[in-house]
């Protein structure tokens, strides 16, 4: 029989797997037919549970939304830094970073997808914009301390100025580069675009990545 402690921590773990699988059932729906297509019945359908469980976790539909949302931005911040965490110098994990920003899972037509499934909404939704924009400072101040770092490696100077700068335009092609290797997997070859990033980080940078490439 299980005793008080082990009962909540049961159901705790319960609700999180019937919570996480909600937000799964949303955001493949998203991919599928934007957020317009992910109604309550559908969600309810594809998760296998009646619209009132959905209710249970989640007092609306917007509610549930920014859930997938905030998950799916998540999900793509972890996976692009995760390569760089073994890393042994900075300049290799700035490699790392950038080579799995391009790459496979990062890079996927279905994360696409649900960028421009969700997109429309983030422009509606004061909160999804709000979602929107914390996760994109959060990446972008780790990309900016990682460009510090590696700059004070190679013992080079820069102003906090120039390293936001730098944090802004780096991010932005690899975002470039994410978005048309998604979208059109078939344009590119194979480790294309891996090189083309390193080479134009390292560009707006004033430095070899590929040196420092994650093997």
């Amino acid at each position: 029989m299980l005793v008080t402690g082990e009962r909540r921590k049961f159901r705790r773990e319960g609700a999180d797997l019937r919570r996480a699988a909600l937000v799964r059932a949303t955001l493949d729906l998203i991919a599928e037919d934007g957020v317009r297509g992910a109604t309550v019945r559908a969600i309810a359908e594809r998760a296998a549970v009646t619209q009132g469980m959905i209710r249970h976790y989640f007092s609306t539909k917007e509610e549930l939304v920014l859930a997938a949302y905030l998950e799916h931005m998540a999900g793509l911040t972890e996976q692009t830094f995760a390569p760089a965490v073994h890393a042994a110098t900075a300049r290799e994990r700035l490699a790392a970073l950038v080579v799995a920003s391009v790459t496979p899972p990062v890079v996927d037509p279905a994360s696409v997808g649900l960028w421009a499934g969700f997109l429309g909404h983030v422009r509606q939704d004061a909160r999804m914009r709000a979602v929107h924009a914390r996760t994109y400072h959060e990446f972008r101040d780790k990309l900016e301390a990682l460009i510090v770092a590696v700059f004070k490696e190679t013992g080079r100077n820069i102003e906090v100025v120039q390293a936001r700068r730098f944090a802004i335009a780096c991010n932005a092609m690899v975002d470039g580069l994410w978005l048309e290797g998604g979208a059109l997997p078939e344009a590119f070859e194979a480790g294309e675009l891996p090189g083309i990033a390193l080479e134009s980080v390292g560009a707006i940078l004033n430095m070899d990545l590929k040196e420092g490439e994650h093997q």
